[in-house]
């Protein structure tokens, strides 16, 4: 027990809390900026089983805030190189690699058996997809995302709000590491604030964090942050839907642009967002409505403008870029 004897020895988790970590498994959705830290601490303290889920490979232009990863690695799948990192911090951690795009097909059987889910992808559609399912499921949700030098990171779920309870709606545009920018020290801390969240939450540490969200501002190098425990969920919320789950029968639109990528399906029809609203398109008696678009902020944005006028089902999908999956 010498490996562990200092994080033992803290109160808030002790013996009994580090007998909880060696048993617990926990889900870590993305392995890039922010899965980074969480490995490498939550391996580091004996967490006893993490499965990685990844579709990415290593590539030169994430490694100034992806520290797991070195030169040599470029072009290897992330889960891979990640699980070699950890299971050589640690070989007490038994960790399985995932190459596959998290999407609304697998989510439910990825979740299944764990003790806790960390959304380290920081992409909207995910972030959502996971709360949907560890809501329902009651597992506890730990999610993240970092633009610029800014970020959050909160617990959601576990019988707790969900995300979508704190966040209903969506802003016009959603920032983006690759259109915004983003500096590793940034990434280091939101996930770092992960990783102790998640020993919270696995170890029985108090007060809990769920209901919790921290803020941090590497502009001014404030830390800030809310509770939301009575936040309530939203009565209407259309879900994400994965692509194969589309019907012949489904009211289809693709939403990107002739110049962004083919139909998603023959027989979808192409047209914008401001398309939909009062006179506008909508689905025939007995359709289900189905939004497709890259990132699914755009779908968000058409069901808003469809649900003011029409009361039907309503399902979200996005498509990721061409060639790479889900998003």
């Amino acid at each position: 027990m010498t490996r562990y004897a200092r994080q033992i020895a803290v109160p808030s988790l002790g013996a009994d809390g580090h007998a909880r970590l060696r048993k617990a498994a926990v889900l870590v959705v993305g392995a890039g900026g922010l899965a980074a830290p969480v490995l490498q601490y939550l391996g580091g303290a004996g967490v006893g089983r993490i499965t990685l889920v990844d579709p990415d490979r290593v590539d030169a232009s994430n490694l100034h805030r992806q520290t797991l990863f070195r030169g040599a690695d470029i072009g290897a799948p992330k889960v891979e190189v990640a699980a070699a990192f950890v299971t050589a911090l640690n070989p007490d951690c038994r960790v399985t690699s995932v190459i596959a795009a998290l999407d609304p097909a697998n989510a439910g059987a990825l979740c299944e058996g764990v003790d806790l889910v960390l959304d380290c992808a920081d992409a909207f559609a995910a972030s959502y997809i996971l709360s949907d399912v560890c809501h329902d499921a009651g597992l506890p949700l730990v999610s993240a995302s970092v633009v610029g030098v800014e970020g959050y990171a909160g617990a959601f779920c576990g019988g707790g709000p969900s995300l979508r309870a704190v966040f209903p709606d969506l802003p016009e545009r959603l920032g983006s590491c690759a259109e915004d920018g983003v500096l590793g020290p940034a990434v280091g801390v939101i996930g770092a604030l992960q990783a102790q969240m998640a020993m919270a939450l696995v170890g029985g540490g108090a007060p809990s964090p769920l209901g919790q969200i921290v803020t941090f501002d590497g502009h001014d190098f404030r830390f800030g942050g809310f509770r939301f425990e009575s936040a309530a969920e939203p009565v209407h919320c259309p879900r994400f839907l994965a692509s194969s789950s589309i019907r012949a029968t489904d009211f289809l639109v693709d939403l990107r642009r002739e110049d962004e990528a083919p139909l998603v399906h023959p027989d979808a029809h192409r047209l914008p967002v401001a398309a939909f609203g009062p006179g506008g398109p909508a689905p025939g008696p007995g359709q289900r409505a189905v939004l497709c678009c890259r990132s699914g902020l755009r779908s968000w944005q058409a069901a808003e403008r469809l649900g003011a006028v029409w009361d039907g089902e309503i399902c979200l999908v996005a498509l990721g870029d061409p060639g790479l999956g889900p998003h």
